[in-house]
């Protein structure tokens, strides 16, 4: 399956179980890995048989500058639903959410949930 990646996304979300997370917020990266079949695109140059990458980047910074969710398993959830129901040439996509400063003692550096959802046959 042919692959576009778009990495490093950076938004400002306020997500978190803390409360002080929902109200301070915090910066968020945002890696996707779309699966779909790329050949047509390839082989005519046309946008029609790919994906916009930036109306794709525009979508995910809604959702996480968007709605507050306690969980980041919840941000790549919306993200990775949205994903299939907006773009029908989307077979799977791969979502993974980034908290780079979470508010945890210790040395680390990053915590992150990734997902992967595919679209339902019938």
């Amino acid at each position: 399956m042919d692959k576009i990646y778009l990495n490093g996304l950076s938004f400002y979300g306020y997500h978190g179980a803390i409360k002080e997370e929902n109200v301070l917020g915090q910066r968020f990266l945002v890696d996707l890995e779309l699966l779909l079949n790329l050949k047509k695109a390839g082989e005519t140059d046309k946008l029609d048989y790919s994906i916009h990458y930036g109306n794709v980047f525009e979508l995910t910074k809604a959702i996480v500058e968007g709605e507050c969710y306690a969980l980041i398993e919840a941000v790549a959830e919306k993200i990775a639903t949205e994903l299939l129901a907006n773009y029908p040439l989307l077979d799977a996509c791969k979502v993974k959410v980034i908290k780079p400063d979470p508010p945890i003692a210790g040395n680390y550096q990053s915590v992150a949930v990734e997902i992967y959802r595919e679209r339902q046959k019938l």
